[in-house]
């Protein structure tokens, strides 16, 4: 190819069905294409070895996914990973000039305009990897970076090319840390520290459940187990502590919208005397942190879940607001003691 030279390319790419149907052009970049994808693309010239790359396999998901980092982000202290890497096109939804291509993070999510982003990561886009051309020039050899979307669009250097970057990505098994993950996770759950929120809500609810907090633990560790991190999605046992917060945060406080119960007005501060979910379980204020979170979330599927509640009629409007219905109430109450006995 001109690039790559030594570089094994045997296995790099994971032609998985949903690759194919996201990511891969069916063409190599014609000359004519290539021009209409830089100048759509701001005037940012493709760096050499990037089109020799996408003429061998115009676009994909690489096998080795991780690359080595010297300065933490936030997807880890030592690495990160990507999902895959634009191709030169617009047929594929991923591609560079694609319906989630560069421009579209540019201009829909607000990233800096600093080159072209040119590979995602398993954040959904709440990070992503740049070609940096500020150094360079839109006709230069621009750098690869890694742009946090969540840490006020932090820009951390990554590799000195893209073809050093390329050949610099290694296996997820480089840096398993699932195990240490796991027993940190356990911890957290076994032994740190509550919210406010929750705390209060032990207390409200104490003459219905004396060993509240015990049960909110055993069912987070039941979680742990299952994923071996603590976070919520939409398994079952997920869904279980969606009812179990929701039932606590009611406890004593009224529920009159999703929104409100998801997060406070922005107008207001933000303040534990004020709660929401946010504050009761995802993020502390850092005058008074509290150990017990999953450390972030996606909101979609909170709301998924209070949707399919409503709908069911586990969650009914009420002059007090939106509550649980007692019968909603019983079956949460057996399905908390039917995960107790299981552990």
């Amino acid at each position: 190819m001109g690039h790559f030279k030594g570089f094994d390319m045997a296995g790099f790419w994971d032609d998985s069905a949903y690759a194919l149907r996201e990511y891969v052009e069916e063409t190599p970049p014609t000359s004519e294409l290539i021009a209409s994808v830089e100048a759509e693309l701001g005037g940012y010239r493709l760096p050499d070895s990037y089109l020799a790359l996408m003429t061998a396999h115009n676009g994909g998901t690489p096998d080795r996914d991780h690359f080595p980092v010297d300065e933490p982000t936030s997807w880890a202290d030592d690495h990160i990973a990507i999902t895959g890497i634009r191709g030169v096109g617009r047929t594929r939804p991923q591609s560079l000039c694609g319906e989630f291509g560069s421009r579209f993070w540019i201009d829909m999510w607000e990233y800096p305009d600093i080159g072209v982003y040119f590979a995602d990561t398993p954040s959904a886009g709440h990070d992503m990897l740049a070609l940096d051309y500020r150094a360079c020039g839109k006709h230069g050899e621009p750098t690869v970076v890694h742009v946090d979307q969540e840490g006020d669009f932090a820009i951390t250097p990554v590799a000195e090319n893209f073809e050093a970057f390329v050949t610099g990505l290694v296996d997820e098994s480089v840096f398993d840390t699932s195990e240490e993950d796991r027993i940190d996770a356990l911890a957290t759950v076994r032994d740190g520290s509550f919210s406010p929120v929750l705390s209060r809500a032990f207390r409200e609810v104490a003459d219905v459940l004396p060993d509240a907090d015990r049960r909110l633990r055993v069912l987070a560790e039941a979680i742990v187990h299952d994923k071996g991190f603590f976070a919520l999605h939409a398994d079952e046992r997920s869904t279980l502590m969606y009812d179990y917060l929701f039932w606590l945060f009611t406890s004593f406080n009224q529920v009159d919208s999703f929104g409100r119960y998801l997060k406070a007005p922005a107008e207001q501060e933000r303040s534990y005397a004020l709660p929401d979910y946010e504050l009761m379980i995802v993020f502390g204020l850092v005058a008074d942190p509290y150990d017990f979170s999953t450390g972030g979330y996606a909101p979609g599927f909170v709301e998924d879940w209070w949707n399919s509640r409503v709908a069911s009629g586990h969650i009914a409007g009420t002059a007090d607001g939106y509550r649980m219905t007692d019968a909603a109430v019983t079956a949460l109450l057996d399905g908390l003691a039917a995960v107790a006995d299981d552990r």
